[in-house]
């Protein structure tokens, strides 16, 4: 329960701004359909009114406060609209419709999991050598580095057209954005993780004349552990995201990117909306389902 609380808190504090924010961001189009079924308002004239402030709309007219929550299509929906359409999408369609949340989120979700897989394997191994040649540490981590200064909006699409030129398409280009952003959190807990034994520990390995495989195997790996786990829920998350940016330059109405472009074409942020919490949502559980493995892991280890 003590660990419970401090996050039912946080919710609560979330939940209260955002529906405190909703009157503030909706009153002016709320205001305006009111003037046009007949109601009186202030300021009665539209150019004073767009001139005017949201705070001076919302305390001039408190009498259109509960019409804000219940827009068609407001700026900002309030949670029991996202809640709805949540319901709507994710229990009340089938899982085959195009128009499920629980049929896009799986297409972002395969892309993601293709793409985490990519990263990490290509992490851990770009970090293996790192720690074990001095010549890549020099060369190829400052490019690692450098390569997460480039922003994914501006290179997702170019990796998306030259795939697709070549006749890659589908899931295969969304995995490796995913990849580019997943593979750099691993490479630094991993790299982290390899240096964490001290040069006592490594002494008495020597010691033992141990090899440097078993020094890698029996020592090195096993420490990292905890710094590969920490990186791996960063990881997800990233891929996640990679994915969604994904869909977005391909321009197409699939996956949770997909969904979000389209209500953005016709001005459904509700839909916007469900498909934030969804993938949010996700993500969570991505998380909760390695910091499951971790736990297992580490106790099989000894190190819980």
């Amino acid at each position: 329960m003590s660990k419970v609380l401090p996050v039912l808190a946080v919710v609560a504090s979330i939940f209260t701004l955002w529906y405190a924010a909703v009157p503030f961001m909706n009153v002016k189009e709320t205001l305006t359909g009111l003037e046009r079924a007949g109601t009186t308002v202030v300021p009665d004239n539209p150019i004073a009114r767009r001139d005017a402030s949201a705070v001076a709309l919302v305390l001039r007219n408190s009498f259109a406060i509960p019409a804000t929550y219940a827009q068609e299509r407001p700026r900002l929906p309030a949670p029991h609209q996202v809640a709805q359409d949540l319901w709507e999408t994710v229990v009340l369609k089938k899982v085959t419709s195009k128009r499920s949340l629980v049929y896009h989120g799986w297409i972002t979700l395969s892309a993601t999991l293709l793409g985490f897989t990519i990263g990490t394997g290509a992490g851990i191994l770009l970090a293996v050598g790192i720690v074990h040649s001095r010549a890549m540490d020099m060369s190829v981590m400052p490019w690692a580095i450098a390569s997460q200064t480039i922003p994914i909006l501006a290179i997702a699409p170019m990796i998306i057209v030259v795939l697709n030129s070549v006749g890659i398409q589908g899931v295969v280009p969304k995995a490796i954005i995913s990849a580019y952003l997943s593979f750099f959190p691993v490479v630094v807990g991993m790299v982290k993780g390899l240096r964490a034994p001290d040069a006592m520990q490594l002494d008495l390995l020597k010691t033992y004349n141990a090899s440097g495989s078993q020094g890698f195997w029996k020592l090195r790996l096993p420490a990292s552990m905890p710094y590969l786990f920490a990186s791996l829920k960063i990881g997800v998350a990233a891929a996640l995201v990679g994915a969604i940016v994904a869909e977005l330059p391909a321009g197409g109405a699939r996956g949770l990117g997909g969904r979000m472009l389209t209500g953005s074409y016709y001005g459904q942020m509700v839909q916007i909306w469900s498909a934030l919490v969804f993938a949010a949502v996700l993500a969570a559980s991505l998380v909760l389902l390695i910091g499951w493995l971790q736990n297992r892991t580490l106790k099989r280890m000894g190190l819980l």
